[in-house]
This record gives structure tokens, sequence and C-alpha cells, in this order.
């Protein structure tokens, strides 16, 4: 008696992988638009990636204008949010600031976490005193005064472009989530498919970029998220400092700073600022927490979503089911 094995066409094969793929992103897109914060956050993002590539465009005055007969003057018709004491039209300065704060975020946050993942995969894949060297090396970065070494070693390299800046922020953000991925990557590299890979003979590097990383990603993914923001307060606070963005380019960290003197008197110089500082940060947040949501259904806000959404369906199947039996109770009487 002979047994016939099922053959799947390789056809199929891919097709039922594509189709797990993508089942798998829509279950992560409707957790994460089940989240109203995470899509408030990703409205307030939009939003202010039009107001710095798209408004500028409409504006009456650019950012290096001066106009000498409204000189530190509140908000009015011809200049919203008021201008400076050179005359400078405060919006335009703004949307400008904001420009590269987000350039400055969207770029540094990613890379932070990519280093992150190259450093924390390699120690717990290759252990040993690689891992040994690597976590020491952690250890005197987590206990190094990141922000006083930050604003003396940022200065020295102003005649640079902003890249280096975003290159020395992200080499002072990478290690706790360094620990994370090593953690992790512990108790992945004794999977069957990263030991048949080993046992191929395939490049260990290859093996972390094809078979570590991809199963590690959702936390990435958060981690890279969450970073944008930490990656624009850093850049805020060491310009406000006077140690990051130098003039005669504009962030938002700059026009705090430029606008703290006169921010009982001419609040305006101040505040507008700020408040596109604080809504990056808040969007960036809920954008993160979003995603931790929509990645980790085990997380204790996707959970207590969960348990809402769960509550409500019984509550209207409890419903119905009162009605339904109101309806037969009146069939019977009449």
């Amino acid at each position: 008696m002979s047994t016939e094995i099922p053959v799947v066409e390789p056809e199929l094969a891919a097709t039922a992988a594509s189709t797990k793929r993508r089942g798998r992103g829509a279950l992560v897109l409707r957790r994460f638009l089940r989240n109203r914060l995470a899509v408030v956050g990703v409205g307030i993002l939009v939003v202010l990636l039009a107001c710095a590539y798209v408004v500028p465009s409409f504006l009456q005055w650019s950012y290096t204008d001066n106009d000498w007969n409204a000189l530190g003057t509140g908000p009015s018709s011809s200049h919203w949010f008021g201008t400076n004491h050179p005359g400078q039209d405060m919006l335009a300065l703004t949307m400008r600031g904001l420009q590269k704060s987000l350039i400055i975020g969207i770029v540094g946050g990613p890379l932070t976490t990519l280093i992150a993942a190259l450093i924390g995969a390699s120690a717990g894949y290759f252990g040993g005193w690689i891992d040994r060297v690597l976590m020491w090396f952690l250890d005197l970065m987590l206990v190094a005064p990141s922000f006083l070494l930050l604003a003396i070693i940022a200065p020295k390299l102003s005649g640079g472009t902003w890249l280096v800046f975003v290159v020395l922020i992200a080499a002072f953000g990478w290690m706790i989530t360094a620990r994370v991925v090593r953690s992790m990557t512990q108790t992945l590299k004794d999977r069957e498919y990263v030991l048949a890979a080993k046992y191929m003979g395939v490049n260990p590097l290859v093996i972390i970029v094809r078979h570590i990383l991809p199963n590690v990603a959702s936390i990435l993914i958060v981690d890279a998220t969450i970073q944008v923001g930490t990656t624009v307060l850093t850049e805020s606070g060491l310009s406000y400092f006077g140690f990051g963005i130098q003039p005669p380019d504009i962030s938002l960290g700059t026009l705090l700073a430029d606008g703290e003197p006169d921010a009982t008197t001419s609040p305006w110089m101040f505040f507008f600022p700020a408040a596109f500082l604080i809504l990056m940060g808040l969007a960036a947040a809920f954008i993160g927490d979003g995603l931790r949501d929509a990645f980790d259904p085990t997380a204790s806000g996707a959970k207590a979503r969960v348990k809402k959404t769960d509550t409500l369906e019984d509550n209207e199947m409890t419903a119905d089911q009162i009605s339904n039996t109101a309806r037969v109770e009146e069939g019977l009487a009449s």
C-alpha cells in the first residue's frame, strides 16, 4: 500500500505566505486604528508636515525677510504670529524651524534604533567576548552624562552639517533599546530556523539581518517612532542652551532660546514655537503607544481597549436577548 505525499506548488506556497503577511498587516492596522489617540497622533503629524512644507509657499513673508515697519509687533492680519525684534515674520520662522526639527527627528529616530538593533543583536547572537565587550561599552555609555558630553562636543562640530549633529544625538541614545534587542536575540538564536541557517554555513551577519531582526521588528518600529520625539526634544534642548543648531540655521529650539527673554512681554515669540514642539512630542508619543498596542495585543492599553470592546458587544447581545424575550412574551400573551 503506497501513500501519496501531496505536493504543494511553489506558486501556491508563495501566495499563502503573501496572504499570511497581508493578513497580519491588516490585523495590526485594525488594532492601530482602534486606538483613537494613535489616529489623533497621525492626524497631528500630517498637519505638522503640511504646515512645514506647504504653508511657507503661500506666505507673504519669507523667514529671511525683515519688515522694518513692524519690529516686535504682535499678531496681526499681515503677520499672523507677529514679528520678532528684527522684524522677521514669526510664522515663517516657526515653519522653517519646524522643517528642521522634523527632518532631524525623522532621520535621527530610525538611526538611533538602527544602531541599537545592530549592537544588541550582535551581542546576543555572538555571545562570548564580543558580548562582554559590547555590554561593557553599553554600560559605560549609560553612566556617562550624555547631555553634558553632547553640549561639549556639539560646538566643536558647528562647522559641519546638521547631519553630524543628528549622528551625534543618535550615538548617545541607543543603549536601552540595545539591551532589549540583546535579550530577545539570545532567545531567538536557539530557534530551529536560525540553527539550520548556522549549520548551512550562512554568514552570521546575514543570519542577524534575515532571521533575527525581522522577528524583533515590532519593537524596533515602536522604538523608532518614540525615538523621533526623543531626538527632537534633545535637539531642541541643546539648541535652547546654544549647543545645537547654530545660526544662521533655525530650529524650534533656537526660536525658543531667542524668544525666552521676551516670554512675558512678547509671548508670541516664545509660545508659538513651544506649541509646535509640544504637538510634535504628543504626536510621536500617541503614534508610539498605538504601534506598541497594535504589535503587542497583550499590552495593558490594548487589553483595556479589547475588554471595553468585548463589554460593549456583550451589552449589545444582552439587549438583543431582552428584546427577543419581550417579543416572545407579547406573542404568548396575545
